[in-house]
């Protein structure tokens, strides 16, 4: 595994999809020394968020999992080392070595450099560019048929705008509206802002590095389209969020090239 992510540009369109947590796949010398199961590691992961991403004629999509390198964290946190790092779980069997270390922060330094380039390149083309940091978060912790989460603090859609310019709020809100008056099989969808989760370093590394022309939300989706223990996906609950999110590009596309 060389590359942490794929990038595919077309440039047609000033709105980006990113998937950047949707990756499984673990180079040699890190999977030797992890400590990880494979399905702990896949219910961490945001599997099949790129699925959100088919719509985009600009995406990010992540191929390493985030056990290897989180992208949306900073440089100096991006390797869990300790079970702190990662909401308490082992990681490794040992600690990882300097040269594995740096192989791997080359990796992300280069994803990093990668996106400004992408970025700056729609910047010069419209001015101003839009980014969907696409995430999704379990919420059946006590196990595979129990849903004890509490509706309140656990929204199906998370909008966050962590960093985000003020400017942009009046277009956050409009998402939010498009989103909720959206028809969800009969119903409405219950997407709030910054419930839980507001957004990681990526977004926030957005906004810093292009901070007149930059909107990115992080958005997460409750896992309520799989279930999370299994993997399993159903697929007619994911396709209805996938149009859910669709159903936003125009009036992004309309407030980014006015």
């Amino acid at each position: 595994m060389d590359n942490l992510a794929e990038f595919d540009f077309k440039y047609k369109s000033p709105i980006v999809c990113t998937a950047i947590h949707n990756g499984h796949d673990i180079s040699l010398e890190v999977l030797k020394n992890l400590a990880v199961t494979e399905d702990i590691r896949l219910m961490e992961e945001d599997p099949y968020t790129e699925r959100f991403t088919e719509f985009s004629s600009n995406t990010i999509i992540g191929r390493a999992s985030r056990f290897e390198v989180d992208l949306n964290r900073s440089i100096e946190k991006c390797i869990y080392q300790k079970p702190e790092d990662a909401w308490g779980i082992q990681t490794r069997k040992e600690s990882p070595s300097d040269l594995t270390i740096s192989q791997s922060l080359k990796k992300y330094r280069e994803f990093y450099s990668s996106a400004k380039s992408h970025f700056a390149k729609l910047e010069k083309k419209f001015g101003r560019f839009f980014v969907y940091d696409i995430h999704s978060y379990n919420h059946n912790r006590m196990g595979s048929e129990a849903d004890f989460d509490d509706p309140k603090l656990n929204p199906e859609i998370i909008i966050g705008t962590n960093n985000m310019p003020e400017k942009w709020f009046p277009l956050v809100d409009e998402i939010q509206h498009k989103l909720t008056s959206f028809d969800y099989f009969g119903r409405s969808l219950d997407a709030r802002i910054n419930v839980k989760f507001p957004g990681g370093h990526f977004s926030r590394w957005i906004h810093n590095n292009f901070p007149d022309s930059a909107c990115c939300i992080a958005i997460e989706f409750k896992k309520i389209w799989m279930n999370e223990w299994t993997g399993d996906v159903y697929e007619d609950k994911l396709n209805k969020l996938i149009e859910a999110l669709n159903s936003t590009f125009t009036l992004i596309e309309l407030e980014i090239t006015k």
